[in-house]
C-alpha cells in the first residue's frame, strides 16, 4: 500500500469531475481528464501550491476546513467524506488524544432522570449530552423521530443525523432553522475548547462541509431553549410541535420534550402512540 493515501485519493477524485459538473467551461486540450490543479484550488479557496503539496504528500496534516472545502469542491458522496477524513487520520498517525483535564461526557442518563421521563409518557421527550447525542428517551419520543432516521447510529446524535442524513432535509420542512439552533446550541452551551465538541466538529467539518463549518463558526446565533417545529413525518403527515428544554447542568445534559401545537398534531400524535384521542392536548404557542 503507498504511504500517500491521501494524496492519491484527492487525485483520484480530482480527475473523476469534469468541468461540467464543477460548473466550470470544459475548454480545449485537456491533457488528463477532469478538474485542473488551478481549478480545483479555486473551487477550494485553497492555493494550488497547498494541494500540490497534499496530492503529493508533502503536507499530511491540512485542517478540517481544508477537507471540508475540498469534499464540497469534488462533490464527495458521505462514504468518500468519511473516507477521507479516515485517510487523514492515518497519515497523521491515528487520531489525537482526548485531553486529560477534560470533563468525561456522560452517555447515560441518571435513574431519577429516567423515571422522569417515565413520568412525561406518552409525549416525546429525550435526555441529550452536549455533543448531541440522544442518551434516553420516551417510547413517544421513538415513534416521533424513529421514523426519521433519527435514532440511527450507536449512540444516535442530532447533528449527525441534520448534517449527514438526507432524510433529515425532508423530515424536517424548516431545516435551516433547525439547523442554526442546533449548531449554536453545540457551540455556546458547551465547556470551552471541549475536545468531545472539537472532535465532531473536525468530523462534521468534512462530512458536511460549508453547511455545517459556516454555522459552527458563527458566533452571532444564539441558542434558544423554547420553539416551535414544523415536522413532516412519513406515518402521519404534518406536525407542528412546541418544544422545552430543561437544563441538567451538573450532567452537561437537557430534557428537550415535544408537546402539540395544535390539535391535529394532538390526534396524529394519539395515533402514533395507538392511544384514544385526547391522550396527549395541544399547547397554545404564545411564542
Amino acid at each position: 500500500m503507498s504511504d500517500n493515501e491521501l494524496g492519491r485519493f484527492l487525485r483520484a477524485r480530482r480527475e473523476a469531475v469534469g468541468p461540467e459538473q464543477a460548473g466550470l467551461p470544459a475548454g480545449l486540450r485537456r491533457r488528463t481528464p477532469g478538474l485542473r490543479r488551478a481549478e480545483l484550488a479555486t473551487l477550494a479557496g485553497i492555493s494550488v501550491e497547498y494541494l500540490t503539496r497534499l496530492e503529493q504528500g508533502r503536507d499530511r496534516n491540512p485542517s478540517a476546513q481544508v477537507l471540508g472545502a475540498l469534499a464540497d469542491a469534488l462533490q464527495l458522496t458521505l462514504q468518500e467524506r468519511l473516507l477521507l477524513r479516515r485517510l487523514t487520520k492515518e497519515a497523521h498517525d491515528g487520531d489525537p488524544l482526548v485531553c486529560a483535564a477534560a470533563p468525561p461526557l456522560s452517555r447515560t442518563a441518571r435513574p431519577t432522570v429516567r423515571a422522569v421521563l417515565d413520568r412525561l409518557e406518552p409525549a416525546p421527550a429525550a435526555v441529550i449530552n452536549w455533543v448531541g447525542d440522544v442518551i434516553a428517551h420516551t417510547s413517544g419520543h421513538a415513534r416521533l423521530f424513529g421514523p426519521l432516521g433519527a435514532l440511527d447510529g450507536e449512540p444516535p446524535n442530532l447533528l449527525r443525523h441534520l448534517f449527514t442524513d438526507e432524510r433529515a432535509r425532508t423530515a424536517y420542512p424548516d431545516w435551516d432553522r433547525v439547523a442554526d439552533e442546533t449548531v449554536a446550541r453545540l457551540r455556546h452551551e458547551v465547556p470551552l475548547r471541549d475536545p468531545y465538541v472539537a472532535d465532531l466538529a473536525e468530523e462534521l467539518t468534512i462530512t458536511a462541509g460549508a453547511e455545517f463549518a459556516d454555522r459552527f463558526a458563527d458566533l452571532s446565533a444564539v441558542p434558544r431553549r423554547v420553539g416551535s417545529r414544523r415536522v413532516a413525518h412519513p406515518e402521519v403527515g404534518q406536525l407542528r410541535l412546541l418544544y422545552e428544554t430543561l437544563a441538567l447542568p451538573e450532567d452537561g445534559q437537557w430534557v428537550v420534550v415535544h408537546l402539540p401545537a395544535d390539535d391535529a398534531t394532538a390526534a396524529a400524535l394519539d395515533r402514533l402512540a395507538g392511544r384514544r384521542p385526547g391522550a396527549l392536548r395541544a399547547v397554545a404557542d404564545t411564542g
